[in-house]
């Protein structure tokens, strides 16, 4: 399931879902992955804090350090972070993640250490990059709970899709369905693609073949 969803590109998905009446899988745009070029795919553990200021900085690095080495192998690591600046995730914690094998990190939040995680190759989609430590600034609250991303709900195990145009999440109850249907979408337009390179006119590209 995640060689079939990752070797797929997000803006068929993200038409599948669409045609199906889903049309709130998108993440928000300002959620960018640390390189050009980096993808993933994999069910979602999700994680959630709220901004707090710690005064125990030993308990809350334990806590954050508990849930990161929960993250089963092939999952991607989703938090929502409800806090517009610190660093939420940085090159420890994805050496840990990637040394597991988990598939990748999504961070409505903020990252850190960002040209080390990228020279790993630990695919991390982030909302910004700062070196502020979130520490004594954040606190973990959840794991493996619903958790809310711009208009975006995020159930534990739904799947979770990543490349260069952003972020898409396939709820679990329908990603056989889904997946089948892109896969038929993208063979579609490669079809499609030929056409219009042949000097097919888009509309009747569009008609021949009933996508665009």
């Amino acid at each position: 399931m995640r060689d079939r969803l990752a070797a797929l590109y997000t803006a068929a998905l993200a038409d599948v879902l669409d045609e199906l009446g889903l049309r709130t899988q998108t993440l928000p745009p300002e959620i960018r992955p640390l390189r050009p070029g980096m993808r993933l795919a994999g069910p979602a553990f999700t994680i959630e804090g709220h901004p707090a200021e710690t005064r125990d900085w030993d308990a809350a690095i334990r806590r954050t350090l508990a849930a990161l080495g929960s993250v089963p192998a092939g999952h991607v690591a989703v938090y929502a972070c409800h806090q517009d600046a610190s660093a939420h995730f940085g090159e420890l914690s994805a050496a840990a993640l990637q040394t597991r094998g988990v598939a990748g990190c999504v961070l409505d939040g903020g990252c850190r250490d960002a040209r080390f995680i990228a020279d790993a190759g630990f695919p991390v989609f982030t909302r910004f990059v700062t070196p502020e430590d979130s520490t004594w600034r954040w606190q973990l609250e959840a794991t493996q709970v619903p958790i809310a991303i711009g208009r975006v709900r995020v159930e534990p195990g739904d799947w979770v899709v990543g490349d260069e145009d952003g972020v898409v999440v396939v709820p679990a109850a329908v990603v056989d369905e889904v997946l089948a249907a892109a896969e038929r979408k993208a063979g579609t337009e490669n079809e499609v693609r030929a056409a219009v390179r042949a000097g097919v006119p888009p509309l009747a590209a569009y008609e021949r073949h009933g996508t665009f």
